[in-house]
């Protein structure tokens, strides 16, 4: 999984994991019954959003004791899903896990985490995702360079949220809460499973920002380039998280940024809203 969005954060960079599009190798014996939750990112997206083949969406979030997500924030996420897809039927279910007592953790831990506690697979006309809270940062963070990861997707229906590090890095501000961060990290992942953008999904228009590679060649890095989307790149690459939300509450907008018209016409297309 290539990790690739940056946050700058007074002084403390935060990186978003978004994947590309890669499935992580499964050890599980049950694969084959578990196949339609084993695809790459995006692979879903027509699933999630629209009625045509799930009209159930359940949302597995499998916490460590004291990280569970603020209810503030899934209340704001599930607004979030019911606005972009015809999802009517939305369940939350929640699991309290014992930590795993890892200073950090690795994405093949994170899948093997995954592996060991899901409990919900696609079934029938219920379509599930699986969120694993976790108490212990990324393997890939680099303090040195103050380098932090919020979050990342993998796979067609699996999340991991960093939590203990969106405590840390919240709790530094006195203007943005955890509430905000969580709903800000939720939302960017669950937009990549959504297929945003061009993860096994192609947009209507062309607008993903590119990079170039360390071989000197460009490339899309799967974000959008439009000015002030949800999913533009700029708001996790050399910009403050916290600045950009108390920018915006300052100025009597929404703390959170929302997906621009490309996205939406992309989440369209693919069967949403």
């Amino acid at each position: 999984m290539k990790k690739i969005a940056l946050y700058t954060l007074f002084g403390l960079g935060l990186l978003m994991g978004c994947s590309k599009d890669s499935t992580p190798t499964s050890t599980d014996s049950n694969a084959n019954l578990r196949a339609g939750n084993l695809l790459s990112t995006g692979a879903s997206a027509r699933d999630l959003l629209s009625n045509d083949v799930y009209d159930k969406l359940l949302i597995e979030i499998d916490y460590v004791t004291g990280f569970a997500p603020t209810a503030e924030a899934i209340a704001n996420f599930e607004e979030f899903l019911r606005h972009h897809t015809f999802k009517e039927d939305i369940e939350f279910i929640y699991t309290a896990l014992a930590s795993p007592n890892e200073q950090s953790l690795t994405l093949e831990e994170v899948v093997e985490l995954e592996r060991e506690n899901r409990d919900e697979y696609n079934s029938g006309s219920t379509i599930t995702v699986h969120i694993y809270f976790a108490d212990a940062p990324a393997e890939t963070d680099d303090e040195e360079n103050n380098l932090v990861t919020l979050g990342a997707v993998y796979r067609n229906t699996s999340m991991v949220i960093y939590e203990s590090t969106i405590q840390e890095i919240a709790n530094s501000s006195t203007a943005v809460s955890t509430e905000d961060v969580e709903t800000a990290t939720l939302i960017h992942e669950f937009g990549h499973l959504f297929g945003l953008v061009n993860l096994s999904t192609q947009s209507v228009n062309d607008h993903e920002e590119t990079t170039v590679n360390e071989e000197g060649v460009e490339e899309g890095n799967n974000h959008c380039n439009v000015d002030g989307c949800l999913m533009r790149s700029e708001l996790e690459f050399g910009s403050s998280l916290l600045k950009q939300m108390e920018s915006n509450a300052s100025k009597g907008l929404a703390t959170i940024p929302n997906l621009d018209a490309e996205c939406i016409l992309d989440l369209q297309k693919y069967g949403g809203r």
